[in-house]
């Protein structure tokens, strides 16, 4: 069982926001901010330079700190 899918107490799948596929990451932004974010979008913004952990999955708080940065410069924010 990979960590960000770690089961809860009740013994349910519960996500980890310090690691998470893009895939992932992309389903929950998509259900948090009501506005469909595809997983090319998140592989765009880390080929552009979003952080990602070592082995690959995503720090929601390090990948949006970095998105207000980019937006911040004029630059690019999910997919952009």
């Amino acid at each position: 069982m990979t960590p960000e899918h770690a089961p809860s107490s009740d013994g349910a799948p519960r996500l980890n926001p310090a690691a998470m596929t893009v895939e992932d990451a992309a389903r929950l932004l998509t259900k948090a901010g009501g506005v469909r974010v595809d997983a090319s979008q998140i592989d765009q913004d880390i080929e552009a330079g979003a952080p990602t952990n070592a082995d690959g999955t995503i720090n929601l708080v390090h990948y949006a700190a970095w998105l207000v940065r980019e937006m911040a410069k004029g630059g690019a924010a999910i997919g952009d």
